[in-house]
């Protein structure tokens, strides 16, 4: 909180509106934040809509010419994978809790409100594996995203895919004992772990790609998402012009005042009739 604190003497958001100047110019308030309002409205566009990646663009060469063109399906590939997931991930807290609150209840109803097959589809489940494969295929065939591609961009993919591809396999193809799974993990959760007989291989499968996700999440590029709140080009107030910071470790420097210059060159500014 010290440092979140800190005077910033020269803050550098990145913008691409009219900063606040003089009254005849209409200031754009989001684009080019001067409030904490402005930059909270930035921030939350940024978080649940991505909104630089919408406007982002892919260049290639087309007959000896540089042309630029728009890159909506990764922003729609994006939006579409992280909201997913985090539906997927706040419904799986029924395994966690003894009664299912109303609101889970309401979320799984919305997810399968196609009422598609026994058990229920859920749209989560088809939306996250086809925007994993989109990404995934996307690294593969452009060549500009595949030459810049490491392991590192790989592997979150492949495991993000392998726990989803597990977790429809539990649900819709190979049935596990639910009764015993939520024993399990309610007894992971009350720290008195007990194993229940007959789960089935394939929910520990999908365990062990979970246990695996959350141990590389902190050390990966997944930590984007504590990243894009700490970002100096997203989370400041563009103030520099209004607001000026003071070094508090300047010592006192004599200057030499325009009076001061008056007195040294009086008689020569007199004799050149200034």
């Amino acid at each position: 909180m010290k440092w979140a604190s800190a005077p910033v003497p020269f803050r550098i958001p990145t913008t691409c509106g009219q900063q606040k100047s003089l009254p005849c110019l209409t200031q754009s308030k989001i684009e080019n934040p001067s409030s904490i309002f402005g930059v909270i409205a930035r921030m939350a566009l940024e978080v649940f809509f991505f909104r630089s990646l919408f406007r982002n663009l892919k260049t290639q060469m087309s007959g000896g010419r540089l042309v630029y063109g728009e890159a909506k399906w990764l922003w729609l590939a994006g939006l579409a994978f992280h909201w997913s997931f985090l539906i997927i991930f706040v419904r799986h807290f029924r395994f966690f809790m003894q009664d299912t609150p109303s609101f889970l209840k309401a979320i799984e109803g919305l997810d399968s409100f196609l009422q598609v097959g026994v058990p229920l589809l859920y749209m989560t489940n088809v939306v996250l594996l086809a925007s994993v494969t989109y990404l995934f295929l996307r690294r593969v065939f452009i060549p500009q995203v595949n030459y810049i591609s490491l392991a590192s961009d790989y592997f979150p993919l492949f495991l993000i895919f392998g726990i989803a591809s597990s977790g429809v396999l539990m649900r819709y193809f190979y049935k596990v004992d639910i009764v015993g799974m939520k024993e399990l993990t309610m007894g992971l959760v009350s720290l008195t772990p007990v194993i229940p007989q007959g789960i089935g291989v394939i929910f520990y499968i999908h365990l062990f790609l979970v246990c695996i996700l959350l141990a590389y999440f902190p050390l990966s590029k997944l930590m984007h998402i504590a990243g894009v709140f700490l970002s100096p080009t997203r989370n400041m107030v563009n103030n520099s012009r209004m607001v000026r910071h003071g070094n508090p470790w300047n010592y006192p420097v004599h200057v030499h005042t325009y009076e001061e210059y008056e007195d040294d060159f009086r008689e020569k500014m007199k004799k050149a009739g200034i």
